[in-house]
C-alpha cells in the first residue's frame, strides 16, 4: 500500500477532479474565439503545413512535415481524480496519450506537466504519480523525457505529447457525413463514479480499468475500417464532444441512447446524487441545440458526464464497439436524443 492509499486522499486536496475540472467549453470558445484561423507564426518562416489548429477545437494540433508524415501535439493535465497516487499518474497519462490516438496518430515522445503542493504533501507521492505515468508511457511504447514542475496550491498532473500520423488518414472532427454510423469504444460513466469516490472515497476498480486502457487499438481498428471522422469523450461529455463533431462536420446526429453502454454502478451513483458542476455545465452547454425531449432529465446527465480518459466516438463501425447513433442531414438542432 502506498501513502497515498493510507495516509492522504489526493481528490480532497483539489476543487475538482479530472476532465470535470475542465473551463466549461462555452467559456473556453469564447477565450480562444480570437486566435482561431492565426496559426501565431509569420508567413514564410513556418515548417511544414498546418493541417489541424483551432478552427473546430479538435483534439490535437497537425502539421505536414511531408508527404506520409505529419507531427500530432497536444496537452492534457488535471487535478486528482483518485486518492492513490500511482492510479492518478496512469490515469492522467492515458488520458493525454488518447489526444493523438484520437487523430489517428502514435505517440512518440512526452514530457511530464507537474503542479505540487509541496508543502502540504509529501514529494514521495508526486514520485508515485510520476510513476505512474512513466508505466503507461511505456506501455504506449513512448518516450518520456523530462517535463516540468511548479510549486501549486493544487496537485495537478499530465504531459504534453507528439505524435506522428499519415496526414491522409487523420481522424477528424470535421469529417463526419450522413448515413454514417456512431460508435462507442470505452462505456461511460467515470464521471459519476469519480464524483462519488470523491465523495466517499469508495474506490471503483471497474472505472480504474477504464480510465488506464489505451486507445490504441481503437485508433489501429479504426484506421484499418477507413474510419476519418471522430474524436475522444473527455472532460466535455459524450454530448458535449458530439455536439463539436456535428457542428463541424455540418451534420445533426441522432443519439439511441438505449444503445449507450455504461460502467457498473454508474447508474446507482447518479440516482444517489453524484453529479460533478462539470457535467451539469455540459448539458447547459448543449441543451440549445438538443432535442432531449425523449429521455428523462436524468438519462441527458448521464450523456452528458464528464469522463476522464474517455473512449474513441468514431464516425463508422469497428469490432467490439456498439453503434450508439447515426449522422444524418443537418436539421433544427444538432443533436437529437432517442
Amino acid at each position: 500500500m502506498t501513502a497515498s492509499s493510507t495516509t492522504y486522499r489526493l481528490t480532497q486536496y483539489a476543487h475538482g477532479g479530472g476532465c470535470a475540472c475542465k473551463i466549461p467549453p462555452g467559456e473556453l470558445e469564447a477565450v480562444v474565439a480570437g486566435l482561431i484561423g492565426d496559426p501565431a507564426v509569420p508567413a514564410g518562416q513556418t515548417t511544414g503545413e498546418l493541417l489541424v489548429g483551432l478552427d473546430d477545437g479538435d483534439d490535437a494540433a497537425v502539421v505536414r512535415l511531408q508527404d506520409g508524415l505529419a507531427v500530432i501535439v497536444t496537452t492534457d493535465f488535471f487535478t486528482p481524480v483518485v486518492d492513490d497516487a500511482y492510479d492518478w499518474g496512469r490515469i492522467a497519462a492515458a488520458n493525454a496519450l488518447s489526444d493523438v490516438y484520437a487523430m489517428g496518430g502514435r505517440p512518440v515522445v512526452a514530457v511530464n506537466l507537474l503542479g505540487w503542493p509541496r508543502e502540504v504533501l509529501p514529494l514521495e507521492l508526486a514520485a508515485e504519480t510520476l510513476r505512474g505515468g512513466l508505466d503507461i508511457a511505456r506501455q504506449a511504447g513512448c518516450y518520456l523525457a523530462g517535463g516540468h514542475s511548479v510549486d501549486d496550491p493544487e496537485p495537478k498532473y499530465g504531459m504534453a505529447v507528439t505524435g506522428i500520423g499519415d496526414p491522409a488518414k487523420l481522424i477528424r472532427n470535421d469529417a463526419g457525413r450522413p448515413g454514417m454510423a456512431l460508435s462507442l469504444t470505452k462505456p461511460l460513466g467515470v464521471g459519476v463514479l469519480n464524483s462519488r469516490h470523491k465523495a466517499t472515497g469508495e474506490r471503483f476498480e471497474q472505472a480504474i480499468v477504464n480510465m488506464t486502457t489505451l486507445n490504441e487499438k481503437a485508433a489501429q481498428a479504426a484506421l484499418e475500417a477507413g474510419i476519418a471522422g471522430g474524436t475522444d469523450v473527455t472532460g466535455f461529455g459524450l454530448l458535449g464532444h458530439l455536439y463539436k463533431l456535428a457542428r463541424a462536420s455540418g451534420v445533426t446526429a441522432i443519439i439511441d441512447a438505449a444503445s449507450v453502454p455504461y460502467l457498473d454502478g454508474a447508474r446507482d451513483a447518479l440516482a444517489a446524487g453524484y453529479v460533478s458542476g462539470g457535467t451539469r455545465r455540459n448539458l447547459d452547454w448543449v441543451r440549445p441545440h438538443t432535442d432531449a425531449s425523449a429521455v428523462a432529465e436524468s438519462e441527458a446527465l448521464l450523456l452528458a458526464d464528464a469522463q476522464t480518459s474517455g473512449g474513441l466516438l468514431l464516425t463508422g463501425e469497428i469490432p467490439g464497439a456498439p453503434v450508439i447513433g447515426e449522422l444524418v442531414e443537418r436539421q433544427e438542432h444538432t443533436l437529437i436524443i432517442r
